[in-house]
């Protein structure tokens, strides 16, 4: 029997809620409190019920803003990758410029992605911000891998920093989220928060970390990555965000 249509949109936005929330793309166990420049701590200790409605309105304050401009750094043996963008959490669309370091430079150029599929367009001079028309030609598109690319489990990642709803606060604490220190970002005083579902567990699947502004601003997410010893990275209001314009000839996901 099909699935209709408003059913299967449901299951992929809980697909991607779980991917912002609780890093269930990641695959490798890592240790936890190992990131420079938070406050360290002996243990981390369980989040306060004003913490704990931070983090659980956190994705939907970049919903709530419609979208975010970010940095999106992925790491790479060959040479890690650098996108400079903005995301779009109403239509779930990422546009920005890509560059690469090392071995990874042949890729450099613009990208746009969704939840189901990445487009890129390779250009030999890539500008420092995306140009607000894309060009209408020469972008190259497939499908977003969910397992066994790093670069598509960023941009899943940054996806699914977004919802259109809190989450539920109350579970938050029961499925490990901690709190784990204090940090600067960007001149913000922000809490260091553990994500759900990793703290204590030999078998997690992996780490995230939330660095989130009195007002559950999201300023940045760690999330630890299979077989990559140094985690995706997101960082929020790096630059000015600009609108995300869906590639010329492809109808935005709905």
């Amino acid at each position: 029997m099909p699935i209709p249509k408003e059913t299967a949109q449901r299951s992929r936005r809980r697909v991607a809620a779980l991917i912002g929330l609780a890093a269930a793309v990641v695959v490798a166990v890592v240790a936890a409190f190992t990131d420079c420049g938070t406050t360290d701590v002996a243990e981390p200790r369980a989040l306060t019920a004003d913490e704990a409605d931070r983090l659980a309105i956190a994705r939907f304050r970049n919903f709530e803003a419609g979208g975010r401009a970010v940095t999106i750094t992925v790491p790479d043996p060959a040479g890690g990758l650098v996108i400079t963008g903005s995301v779009d959490y109403r239509t779930q669309l990422g546009y920005g410029v890509v560059r690469g370091t090392g071995r990874n430079t042949s890729g450099d150029g613009l990208i746009e992605w969704s939840e189901t599929t990445v487009f890129v367009h390779p250009m030999g001079e890539t500008p420092t911000q995306a140009p607000t028309m894309p060009p209408t030609t020469g972008w190259h598109h497939r499908p977003l891998l969910t397992s066994g690319s790093t670069l598509d489990t960023a941009l899943a990642i940054a996806l699914g920093l977004g919802s259109d709803r809190p989450d539920n606060a109350q579970l938050l604490p029961q499925n490990g989220a901690a709190w784990i220190g204090q940090d600067q970002v960007n001149g913000h005083r922000v809490d260091v928060v553990l994500g759900p579902g990793a703290r204590g567990r030999a078998d997690a699947a992996g780490s995230v970390r939330y660095w989130l502004g009195q007002d559950g601003t999201m300023h940045r997410v760690r999330a630890a990555v299979a077989s990559e010893p140094e985690p995706v990275v997101v960082d929020f209001d790096t630059h000015s965000r600009a609108a995300v314009p869906p590639v010329p000839g492809v109808a935005p996901p709905r």
